[in-house]
């Protein structure tokens, strides 16, 4: 069976249930089971700390895992990025006092606290920065007041609560994150392809819907070049010989501005339905 890292809790772990859920896998009911077997996909999960995701996927116990971008890169574990999947997106960011620092460099010879000590000092190292990295599990922004840290990096949503807290952000993000599917180094174990085909399918239909409408014959063309589909739109003829019904995939986040200049082109009979699973 393919051995596959879930994470049981925390912001990434209902999204990414969700996720296999819609790729037509069997989830778990209730939240204090820590495997869950799919025999009819031939598949295995396992639900832990986010954290460690990339650990167990690293040495080889599990086959991949689903974790945040950021998380797998303050790991320094042997695995690799296989695909991203498009939801807990994230900015890891340097703050400060306000109008403390401007820029990254002005670290140099300061005590920066973290989370993410791995992927800050390997960041800083990269940059020829040679500053104090504090490792700290939680509430970084505290740890300015507290005297314990000049500055802080740390992962950043709205930024409320570093203002709270009296900070701002400075600098260039440090890395820009999202929930990512990981696997070992140069592995390819059996069924990896399959989940791989599953997650990019419920990616596209996440982001396209299937548009149908009428459209005059001698307005295919320019009906086609506003809907031109993934290869090409599916034309089909009509009762009526002059008018044809034409099919096509479109960006879910352009849908109404294509209805509209459809119809202003005289398209009618305008239609958008739902895409639930799909395979590309």
């Amino acid at each position: 069976m393919l051995r596959v890292a879930v994470p049981n809790k925390g912001a990434l772990s209902e999204s990414a249930s969700a996720m296999l859920s819609e790729a037509g896998y069997r989830q778990r009911r209730d939240s204090r089971e820590l495997v869950m077997v799919d025999p009819d996909n031939d598949i295995e999960f396992f639900f832990l700390r986010p954290r460690d995701i990339a650990v167990y996927v690293g040495s080889g116990t599990l086959d991949v895992g689903l974790t945040g971008r950021d998380l797998f890169l303050d790991a320094q574990v042997e695995a690799e990025e296989l695909m991203s999947l498009g939801f807990g997106a994230s900015t890891f960011r340097f703050a400060g006092p306000v109008g403390d620092f401007t820029s990254m460099a002005e670290l140099q010879g300061k005590r920066v606290a973290t989370s993410y000590d791995g992927l800050l000092r390997a960041y800083l190292a990269e940059h020829g920065v040679d500053a104090s990295v504090v490792r700290l599990d939680g509430a970084v922004e505290s740890s300015v007041r507290l005297g314990v840290a000049d500055a802080i990096a740390d992962v950043v949503e709205t930024g409320t609560t570093l203002r709270a807290a009296g900070m701002e952000i400075f600098g260039e993000p440090i890395l820009k994150s999202e929930a990512v599917l990981i696997g070992r180094k140069g592995a390819n174990p059996a069924g990896l392809d399959v989940l791989k085909r599953r997650l990019k399918g419920v990616l596209v239909a996440r982001q396209y819907v299937m548009m149908d409408y009428d459209v005059r014959k001698e307005l295919v063309e320019a009906a086609a070049a506003l809907t031109p589909g993934l290869e090409s739109p599916t034309v089909s003829p009509l009762r009526d010989s002059e008018w044809v019904a034409v099919r096509s995939m479109i960006k879910k986040s352009d849908t109404n501005r294509i209805m509209d200049e459809l119809y202003d082109l005289g398209a009618r009979a305008i239609l958008v339905s739902t895409i639930h699973a799909c395979r590309i």
